[in-house]
């Protein structure tokens, strides 16, 4: 039996090698691997020996042969397959383990690698004879096959899978980071090359019984990927669904101050900021209480006992900070349904996607474009200094809640958040309800304009004394006439925040 053994990461090359010895295999290799087989005492043939052909083009060629694909895709039950190794002198390989260029190390040419993929898409397609092992973590399964008498068909074929999986990986970032270095023409790509591995099954979907699974793009890592959960039931989908939602938003929020925020089914139904992190949760808290109830609580500070304890007081369903302090996590302990993670802030994601009948919807990531600077008065009274920092404030807010939206804030906490209605006058009357009068001299923020003055009327008739929105709707006029009458500040930014 044959062995070619060709890889970059010799994590466990040497101890397979020689297991395959021990056990009658001859061996095959190149370069580095070559190189620390021998090291190690174990007899290893070079691939150039074995195939008459040196190593050319600075080692871009070398495995490239027909003596080595010969071996490798030759049918074991093909007479006239049979003929051709014997007529050229070809002898058969029997296991391929082969591992590539680490190319999101550093992409670039010289990482795209070719001789590797080729050689494990030629066992992976001839596995009906042929092992492929593409992952070090494989190497103990396939020793102790080997030792019990060889590869069966089922392995054989499950490794062939993942070789597949592997080489679709990789082409996968490589065509991405094409697409990267004209991400200036285009930030949409001409095509979309997905590769992902299942990176945590969960309790289930979105309903019980829907199955569910969090998945991760091939190559790539997010905050789920170091994230520690510290206690609790196992996640849901809308459980990471949810948390996501959360722990985007407050560091969207976050400005160098303590944020907090609760939400509830995708939408925040409380959000603050403060300079003491247990105010900014009991801020965010009293926003709507009765929404909060099973919600999700996302802070940007590390949890201590006292906000351990008024989040306790609630029940809640994940809980995420950057640290959790023994305190809190001997109180956290109490509630031991809780689920209670740690984790770094997002880092963030380029392209959004959503599935529809036989594809994808695509689109870049929505992000505030326009900032103060821009933001343009339309209204007779210009915004105070603090007006302003209540308008940034709810304006962030809004452009995270699902459209149609209003939300009404004072003192960088959200007191009434109206989210996900058909029109933006019943929005606009629910953010009001929640308020219950505290919105009184407070900011309102709407995702997108006005289309009547009836839903700025709502604002007035509320208490604000500032409101931003994009404008841009024909009634313009109308509405700004209305806030002249009841002496509100109004902006347009210029810019919309639809979320659906």
């Amino acid at each position: 039996m044959h062995a070619l053994l060709s890889v970059y990461d010799k994590t466990g090359i040497t101890d397979l090698a020689q297991s395959l010895h021990d056990r009658g295999w001859s061996l095959l290799s190149s370069g580095g691997t070559a190189a620390a087989i021998a090291a190690a005492e174990i007899p290893v043939v070079d691939v150039a020996d074995h195939t008459g052909s040196p190593i050319m083009l600075g080692h871009r060629v070398v495995t490239l042969h027909p003596t080595i694909h010969g071996g490798i895709l030759a049918d074991r039950a093909n007479a006239e397959h049979q003929a051709d190794l014997e007529t050229h002198g070809i002898t058969p390989i029997d296991l391929v383990v082969v591992n590539l260029y680490p190319f999101d190390s550093d992409p670039g040419i010289e990482l795209i690698d070719i001789g590797g993929p080729t050689m494990v898409r030629a066992a992976a397609k001839n596995h009906e004879h042929v092992g492929v092992v593409v992952d070090p973590d494989d190497y103990a399964a396939v020793a102790d096959a080997v030792a019990e008498g060889g590869l069966d068909a089922a392995m054989r074929r499950r490794l062939a899978r993942k070789a597949f999986a592997h080489t679709a990986a990789y082409d996968a970032n490589i065509v991405t980071w094409f697409d990267e270095l004209d991400a200036n023409d285009d930030p949409l790509p001409k095509s979309l090359h997905l590769a992902a591995d299942r990176a945590q099954d969960l309790r289930y979907g979105e309903n019980p019984h829907q199955t569910g699974a969090r998945y991760r793009v091939a190559g790539r890592t997010g905050w789920w990927d170091t994230a520690t959960q510290l206690q609790g039931k196992e996640m849901s989908f809308l459980n990471l669904y949810d948390a996501e939602a959360a722990w985007q938003l407050v560091w969207d929020l976050h400005e160098g101050q303590p944020t907090a925020v609760v939400i509830k089914h995708a939408n925040p139904c409380g959000v603050a900021v403060d300079d003491d992190p247990l105010t900014a949760y009991t801020n965010a808290h009293a926003c709507d209480p009765v929404s909060a109830f099973g919600g999700i609580v996302a802070i940007t500070e590390p949890i201590t006992g006292p906000i351990a304890s008024a989040i306790c007081e609630v029940f809640t369903e994940v809980v995420i900070a950057p640290s959790i302090d023994a305190d809190a996590r001997e109180i956290f302990a109490s509630k031991p349904n809780v689920r209670v993670l740690e984790a770094a802030p997002p880092s963030g994601a380029a392209l959004e996607m959503r599935s529809i009948d036989g594809g994808l919807l695509v689109q870049t990531v929505d992000r505030r474009i326009a900032d103060r600077d821009t933001w343009r008065t339309v209204t007779d009274r210009a915004p105070s200094a603090e007006e302003l920092d209540d308008l940034a404030f709810a304006w962030a807010v809004a452009a995270r809640v699902s459209s149609n939206t209003i939300v009404l804030a004072k003192d960088r906490q959200a007191v009434g958040i109206g989210a996900g209605q058909q029109n933006r006058r019943d929005a606009g009357r629910i953010a009001a309800d929640k308020a219950a009068g505290r919105a009184a001299g407070g900011a309102c923020a709407s995702d997108a304009f006005f289309p009547f003055r009836d839903g700025l009327d709502v604002a007035i008739e509320a208490g604000c004394t500032s409101v931003i929105q994009p404008g841009g709707s024909i009634r313009d006029d109308e509405v700004i006439a209305a806030a002249n009458e009841a002496g509100i500040a109004m902006v347009f930014t210029g810019e919309r925040h639809f979320r659906h």
